[in-house]
């Protein structure tokens, strides 16, 4: 039996506008960009973290004037919402009830989540975040509807 071997995953969505709730509360919101719900897994690194933050800044996934997806979040002057999702990593091939177990551990997940923000940020990107640990109320408006699947070790 093949080995699964997870790694750091990222839905990520071209939005209209995205906000972000906890406790009825708003902590985010962003006009036209991305969304990128992230889920980290244990032995993910700074290799994989780089690797996504790549992704989100430069994926070419808006249209030019020819209407191609040929221009990045960065070319439109968009924004990004990072969100910490670990659910991403769930295992529902066997049973009913998805497992977790692959998961990173929040301390190390927390850490990767926050050297992701950075990079993005670094990259030029104009981003917010959800709340990691939190129960968050994600609100979005897809727009194309445009979602790319994201997976530090190209597993699919």
């Amino acid at each position: 039996m093949q080995k699964l071997v997870l790694s750091l995953r990222a839905v990520v969505q071209r939005v209209a506008e995205a906000s972000v709730a906890v406790n009825d509360g708003e902590v985010a919101r962003i006009g036209r960009g991305l969304v990128a719900l992230v889920g980290c897994a244990e032995g993910d690194d700074d290799q994989d973290v780089r690797f996504i933050a790549d992704k989100i800044a430069n994926l070419r996934i808006f249209e030019d004037e020819e209407g191609r997806m040929n221009l990045s979040v960065t070319d439109v002057g968009g924004e990004a919402l990072l969100v910490p999702n670990f659910t991403l990593l769930g295992d529902a091939r066997k049973g009913r009830r998805p497992s977790f177990t692959r998961a990173a551990a929040p301390e190390l997940a927390e850490q990767l989540i926050a050297d992701l923000t950075a990079y993005v940020a670094g990259m030029g990107v104009k981003l917010k975040t959800g709340v990691f640990k939190a129960h968050m109320a994600v609100s979005l408006v897809n727009d194309g509807p445009v979602t790319v699947l994201l997976d530090s070790r190209r597993d699919f």
